[in-house]
């Protein structure tokens, strides 16, 4: 019987699939299956998985018709996987030997709807550890108690699908799933279900994830449309918040993060084309008219100068003008000269 699956979704990953796919032979285990999940790929990925399939045990391929994008291609590795447990990788990501073994062996003993992982992130040939943004390590832990603070790093800003695993006995598929069509930033409003629905996690003493960062054809690297997607997956955490009546505070948390990314967006325009920077300003105005004015005027105050002034001049007339009316500009430089 499989108790753990290991939704792999790939599109055009051959480059570093092999790296990957003997990261897995070296956590194979009678216990766990690996379901890949081709989303159309040109460059022989799904050929590169099925030639693999007598050296890796447990190795299954899905193939996508068509490229759905990430979000959707691990729902339908969800709709394969038959284990009780569910853990994420990225297919130019991979795992220490023995990992997953211990990963499982920690959701066994604690019992808890997810376990959150620290990680390794790779530039090149340095490798740093990123911790999970709690300090208690094998320690139950509360989701919603770690939202919170508004203006510290916590749990919810530590989105990443593959850092952790998850007991679907225990987690309603409803939160397991994620938003369909999104290509980027689509562990946004599935992290905040998580933290706001489950009832229990832990982060353990383990750390086998890496990440690789820097890769060309990653989206996290691209400038195209698909980068977008972030301004609807942020919009959906403020829509639900609202709609079910969360407290201020974690309409403010996500108003800080919503910030941030456009800043971040705005702060990378120059290479995009002049149709996708112009989408980018649309999208960031529709995703800041969801916060409360009140609450914008507070997240931007807090902004450092540059980011702020790259806010207040994308949005022009627009909810950061009335929420902004009363607060004159200012930058760091302005409020050093002060003192």
């Amino acid at each position: 019987m499989v108790e753990l699956s290991v939704v792999v979704p790939a599109y055009d990953a051959r480059a570093h699939l092999s790296t990957t796919l003997a990261s897995l032979r070296r956590n194979a285990h009678r216990d766990i299956e690996f379901v890949v999940v081709d989303d159309a790929s040109t460059d022989g990925t799904a050929e590169a998985v099925e030639a693999a399939a007598d050296q890796v045990p447990g190795l299954r391929l899905v193939r996508s018709p068509e490229n759905v994008g990430l979000a959707s291609a691990r729902n339908l590795g969800l709709d394969h996987a038959a284990g009780r447990y569910v853990a994420f990788l990225d297919a130019d990501d991979w795992l220490a030997p023995g990992y997953l073994p211990a990963l499982l062996d920690v959701a066994r003993r604690h019992d808890v709807d997810l376990v959150r992982t620290d990680h390794v992130q790779v530039r090149g040939l340095r490798r740093v550890v990123h911790r999970a943004p709690v300090a208690w390590r094998d320690v139950v832990l509360r989701p919603r108690d770690h939202i919170l603070p508004a203006t510290t790093t916590t749990m919810v800003d530590y989105p990443f699908a593959w850092a952790g695993v998850l007991d679907r006995q225990r987690v309603p598929d409803s939160l397991l799933r994620f938003d369909d069509g999104l290509r980027t930033a689509e562990d946004r409003p599935w992290v905040w279900r998580l933290h706001r629905g489950c009832t229990s996690f832990l982060v353990p003493s383990l750390t086998g994830y890496f990440y690789r960062r820097e890769v060309a054809s990653s989206l996290t690297a691209v400038v195209d449309e698909r980068q977008l997607d972030f301004a609807r997956a942020l919009g959906t955490v403020l829509d639900e918040l609202r709609a079910d009546d969360e407290p201020e505070a974690y309409v403010e948390k996500a108003a800080r993060t919503a910030c941030a990314v456009v800043a971040h967006h705005l702060g990378r325009s120059e290479a995009m084309t002049p149709r996708v920077r112009m989408l980018l300003h649309e999208r960031s105005r529709e995703l800041l008219a969801r916060v409360p004015p009140p609450v914008l005027g507070r997240v931007l105050d807090a902004l450092d100068g540059p980011r702020r002034e790259r806010l207040v001049g994308v949005l022009q007339e627009g909810p950061v003008r009335r929420a902004l009316r009363s607060r004159p500009m200012r930058t760091r430089r302005a409020a050093g000269a002060a003192h």
